[in-house]
C-alpha cells in the first residue's frame, strides 16, 4: 500500500522515539487519524478532553521526561486552543511539537469554514519554528527541523498539515536543485564558556565572602556540583519555583523558594549577600536579589538569549550547568570561615518552626497550611508532585519537602490556571512507574479539572503505578487574587468575581470510577492522604480549607506576620495569644540581628 504523508509523519515521529501524541479529533486532522489507525496507534494517540489540555499534557510529559513533548489538534478552533498551553512550553523552555491542521489548500484564502491565519496566529507562541507543508517533499526536513529546533531551543515549534496534503502519497526529496533532505540523528551535546570567562568567575566567587546561590530548573542535572559549591564557598542555596526539584531540601543550607512565594531565610540571604551566583535561572523578580551595587555576580545559563538579564552580573557564563561547574570547581577556594552558612542553616531550620506552627493555627474549617503540612511527610520519595496557580502554590512551596527522586513542576512564568491536572496526566504517561500527586484549588478544578478526570479514569488501567492522587483546595474562592487585591489595593473581597459554588469533586471522582475523599474536619486530614497514597488507582481527595488564611510575604515584618496569625485565630483568645507569643519568641531569635529594611525602620 502507497505511504501517505500522514502515515509518513507518524512513521517518522516514532524513528525520533515519539511514543504519545496528546490531542484531540476533528476533521482537519482526519488523514492523521486514519493513518495512526494503519499503524494500530503508533506512536500512542492519548485523547484530552479539550486542545489546550493536550498541550499542558505534551508539557507535563516532556518536563517529567525530559523528551519531546508532541500534541495534535484539528484547524481553526483546535489550533486556538492549543495556544495556551503552547506559551506554557514557550515561557517556561520546554520542548514541544504542535501538529496542527488546516483547511484544503484550494479553499485557503476563500473564508472557508474553519479557516484561520496560522501563520498569523502562531507566529510568537512557535517563534522558533513554524512551517506550513504544502508538498510531500517538503518532509522529512520540515518535521526534523521541528523537533530538533524545539530540542535545541527547548522551545515549542509547530508543523501546520493541510488536510488534503495529509493524504497525498508520500515521496521524498530528490537529488536535484530546489529539494532539502534531512536525515534523523541527533547526538548530545554541551555547550561550556571560554576558560578565561570561567577564570574570572572563579576570582568573583573566590573573593567574596558571604555568598548566595539561586538555582533554576537550568541546575537540575547537577545536583552534586551545585551542593559541592556550596560546600566549598560556605554558601546557602535558594530555589526558583521552577527548580524546586533541582536541590534537596534535606540539606541544611538550602533556603527554599524565592519571591513572593518563597521564604524568610531566602529573603534574607538575597538582602545580606555580597556575592550571587545564578545557575540555571530566569527569576524574573529582581526586587528579591540583591540591592544593586551590594553584591557582585555570576550567572551560569545554557541559552545565551537568557543571560545577564534580570542582575547586573560581572561575569556570564553561557554553557551546560553541570560542565561549567566542574570547570569552575577546580578553581574555587574553599572557605574556613562558616559562621555566614551556619547563619542560614539556623535560618531556616526556624523557619521551618514557624511554618510549623502556622499550619497548627485553628481555621475554619480548615487550615489550607495544615493540608499540605500534613502531606508532606507522607509522600514517596519517588512522587512526581504538580501543582496549579492559585493560594495552593503557596502551601506547595512553603511545606513541601524535596527529597530523594521527587520531581515538581507548575506553571513557572505563564503561571495559568488550569495546568495541574494535565500536568499529572502527561507525569503518569512520561513516569508510569511512580506515584504522581496533583495540588489543585477549586477555581482551577472548577476552570478544567473536573473534566481532566475523565480522561483520567480512561486511562487509569495502564500505569504501572496506579497511583494518581488529585488534592483539592475548596474554599468557594478564587483566593489568589481575592488576597492580591487586599494587598495591592486594600480592597476587600468582590463577592461576585470571586465567590465560586461548593462543588463535590470527590463525588464527581465517584461517579467515573474513582474513589473520591471529602475532608471537612482538621482530625481527618492526615488520614485521608494516608487513604489516598495507599490506594490502587487515582483518588480526588477535598478538603474544605478557610479562605482567610493569608499567605504571608517573605518580607513581611514581624509584625504583619503576627497579625496575619491572629487574623485566622477563630474566637480563642487564649490559643491567640499563646500562638502569637510562641511565634514572636521563635522570631525574634530567628533575626536577633537583622537589618531593618525601610518598612521595619
Amino acid at each position: 500500500m502507497t505511504m501517505k504523508v500522514a502515515d509518513y509523519i507518524l512513521a517518522r515521529l516514532s524513528e525520533w522515539g515519539v511514543e504519545h501524541v496528546f490531542g484531540y479529533p476533528g476533521d482537519g486532522i482526519n488523514g492523521l487519524l486514519a493513518a495512526w489507525g494503519r499503524a494500530e496507534n503508533e506512536p500512542r494517540f492519548i485523547q484530552a478532553r479539550h486542545e489546550e489540555m493536550a498541550a499542558f499534557d505534551a508539557v507535563g510529559y516532556a518536563k517529567f521526561s525530559g523528551r519531546l513533548g508532541v500534541c495534535a489538534a484539528t484547524s481553526g478552533p483546535g489550533a486556538i486552543h492549543l495556544l495556551n498551553g503552547l506559551y506554557d512550553a514557550k515561557l517556561d523552555h520546554v520542548p514541544v511539537v504542535a501538529l496542527v491542521g488546516q483547511t484544503h489548500r484550494s479553499a485557503m484564502g476563500g473564508s472557508y469554514q474553519q479557516e484561520v491565519d496560522l501563520h498569523s496566529l502562531y507566529k510568537d507562541v512557535a517563534s522558533d519554528f513554524l512551517e506550513t507543508v504544502t508538498v510531500p517533499e517538503q518532509l522529512p526536513n520540515v518535521l526534523d527541523r521541528a523537533i530538533r529546533t524545539a530540542y535545541a531551543r527547548r522551545a515549542p515549534t509547530a508543523v501546520i498539515i493541510p488536510a488534503d496534503v495529509q493524504d497525498l502519497d508520500y515521496s521524498p526529496p530528490t537529488h536535484e536543485f530546489k529539494m532539502v533532505p534531512s536525515s534523523l540523528d541527533r547526538s548530545g551535546w554541551s555547550a561550556v564558556p571560554s576558560s578565561t570567562a570561567v577564570q574570572r568567575a572563579a576570582e568573583v566567587l573566590n573573593a567574596g565572602e558571604r555568598v548566595a546561590i539561586l538555582v533554576g530548573q537550568g541546575a537540575a542535572g547537577a545536583r552534586q556540583e551545585v551542593q559541592r559549591i556550596a560546600e566549598t564557598l560556605g554558601a546557602g542555596v535558594a530555589k526558583a519555583l521552577l527548580g524546586l526539584d533541582a536541590l534537596s531540601d534535606e540539606l541544611p543550607y538550602v533556603t527554599g523558594p524565592i519571591g513572593l512565594l518563597g521564604t524568610r531565610p531566602s529573603y534574607e540571604m538575597m538582602r545580606d549577600c555580597d556575592t550571587l551566583l545564578t545557575i540555571g535561572s530566569s527569576f524574573p523578580y529582581a526586587q528579591f536579589l540583591p540591592e544593586f551595587g551590594t553584591a557582585r555576580g555570576v550567572q551560569i545559563d545554557l541559552d545565551p538569549h537568557m543571560i545577564g538579564m534580570r542582575y547586573p552580573y560581572e561575569v556570564n557564563l553561557v554553557g551546560d550547568a553541570r560542565e561549567t561547574l566542574l570547570r569552575l570547581l577546580p578553581l574555587l577556594e574553599r572557605k574556613e570561615a562558616r559562621d555566614w552558612q551556619e547563619e542560614i542553616i539556623d535560618g531556616v531550620r526556624r523557619w521551618r518552626e514557624v511554618m510549623a506552627l502556622r499550619a497548627e493555627v485553628s481555621a475554619d474549617p480548615v487550615n489550607p497550611e495544615y493540608v499540605a503540612r500534613c502531606l508532606d511527610p507522607l509522600l514517596p520519595s519517588d512522587a512526581v508532585l504538580t501543582c496549579d496557580s492559585g493560594s495552593v502554590a503557596n502551601w506547595y512551596a512553603r511545606h513541601l519537602t524535596m527529597r530523594g527522586e521527587m520531581r515538581a513542576s507548575l506553571s513557572g512564568t505563564l503561571a495559568t490556571m488550569g495546568c495541574g491536572v494535565p500536568y499529572a496526566i502527561g507525569a503518569k504517561f512520561a513516569r508510569p512507574d511512580r506515584p504522581a500527586v496533583a495540588l489543585v484549588g477549586d477555581g482551577a478544578m472548577q476552570m478544567n479539572g473536573l473534566a481532566e478526570l475523565i480522561t483520567v479514569a480512561k486511562y487509569r488501567h495502564e500505569w504501572e503505578d496506579p497511583r494518581l492522587v488529585i488534592g483539592v483546595w475548596n474554599n468557594q474562592d478564587l483566593n489568589q487574587v481575592t488576597w492580591e487585591m487586599r494587598a495591592m489595593g486594600g480592597a476587600p473581597q468582590f463577592r461576585p468575581s470571586q465567590e465560586i459554588p461548593d462543588v463535590s469533586y470527590a463525588r464527581f471522582a465517584e461517579s467515573l470510577g474513582m474513589t473520591g475523599i471529602r475532608v471537612e474536619k482538621p482530625e481527618q486530614v492526615e488520614q485521608a492522604w494516608r487513604d489516598a497514597l495507599s490506594a490502587d488507582g487515582p483518588v480526588v481527595v477535598e478538603f474544605l480549607t478557610d479562605p482567610a488564611v493569608p499567605p504571608i510575604p517573605p518580607h513581611a515584618t514581624w509584625e504583619q506576620m503576627e497579625a496575619t496569625v491572629e487574623s485566622i485565630i477563630k474566637g480563642d483568645p487564649d490559643r491567640a495569644s499563646m500562638i502569637r507569643q510562641g511565634l514572636k519568641a521563635k522570631v525574634q531569635e530567628f533575626w536577633p540581628h537583622r537589618k531593618k529594611t525601610s518598612d521595619e525602620a
